[in-house]
């Protein structure tokens, strides 16, 4: 589906003009979005507009790295919109000439709505040209990445001190998304950098506090990613301790066991041999005082094993 709006020279806004009308002399710039669109569709990016071939085969293959590519007479950007059930990225794509901007999407996106919807009612904006259009498209797309990392956040401050199976399993599952926000998050970032740092781009010069405060979005999600990332480090590495902590107990106990019953099982072992030299079988009480015998040593073992602070493992 191909959405035009255009801006005539005295500021009025036109929609839905059909394509061939949008060079008319009245028209100050013009925004054609390409939503969702169909192959014939695609074919208009060479057969109406004319765009360089590479640039079309970037909009028409896989997802691309963000990146920014200069053409005669217009720049190339591929930016990454977040997918927020998926955490994946969505690639949007933008020419932007003089007087012109057009975009192109294989998904719907709720951020470009927004910002069409701004564009159709804010006047303000008419006068601004089809660059400061761009600048709306890239801070709505990183507007859309902090639900999504307030969302994370959220839940790994409210694991607090369940650490069970469960809630790990979870954390581990949490750091694949932070991995993959992460990723997404870096590579606008760069573009972003790259953008305020392009000589060529001379619009950016004139709205440069404006693409720097969505630089500054940028690496404040970047440290957030960073800071939850070790946040989750540390929950982990509490696990593992837990976990050996409560190891460790298991062993000492098992250890106690063990330590308690090896000279029983002795004394148990040389009087279940059954040689007939052995004066203490025929004993009328020798059964009852191997017994005491074997319950003194068991106890004895026990307060030794506590005095030497075995059990204080907490």
């Amino acid at each position: 589906m191909i959405h035009t709006l255009a801006i005539t020279k005295d500021l009025k806004l036109k929609k839905n003009l059909p394509l061939e009308k949008l060079y008319s002399d009245e028209i100050s710039w013009f925004w054609v979005d390409f939503e969702v669109p169909d192959e014939k569709e695609c074919k208009l990016l060479e057969t109406h507009f004319h765009f360089h071939q590479l640039a079309i085969e970037d909009c028409l293959q896989n997802l691309q790295r963000p990146k920014l590519d200069f053409y005669d007479g217009y720049s190339f950007f591929v930016l990454h919109a977040l997918n927020e059930k998926t955490l994946t990225p969505d690639e949007v794509d933008l020419f932007i000439g003089k007087n012109y901007i057009v975009s192109f999407h294989r998904d719907h996106l709720e951020a470009l709505d927004e910002v069409w919807l701004k564009i159709n009612t804010t006047e303000s904006i008419w006068s601004e040209g089809s660059f400061f259009v761009c600048y709306h498209i890239i801070d709505k797309l990183v507007d859309y990445y902090f639900p999504a990392v307030y969302k994370l956040e959220d839940y790994i401050n409210g694991i607090g001190d369940s650490l069970n199976k469960d809630a790990i399993d979870k954390v581990f599952d949490i750091r694949s998304d932070l991995l993959r926000l992460r990723r997404i998050i870096n590579q606008m970032r760069d573009l972003l950098y790259r953008i305020l740092n392009s000589s060529r781009l001379e619009e950016v010069k004139t709205k440069q506090i404006f693409f720097a405060d969505i630089y500054d979005h940028l690496l404040r999600l970047s440290e957030m990613i960073e800071t939850n990332q070790a946040i989750t480090s540390e929950i982990r590495d509490s696990f593992l301790s837990l976990n050996s902590h409560r190891m460790n107990k298991i062993m000492m106990v098992l250890t106690v066991v063990t330590s308690v019953f090896i000279p029983l099982t002795f004394i148990a072992g040389v009087y279940g041999m059954n040689f007939d030299n052995m004066p203490e079988l025929r004993w009328k009480y020798g059964y009852f005082i191997v017994m005491g015998i074997m319950v003194a040593i068991a106890f004895f073992m026990f307060l030794w094993f506590k005095r030497k602070g075995w059990f204080d493992v907490d």
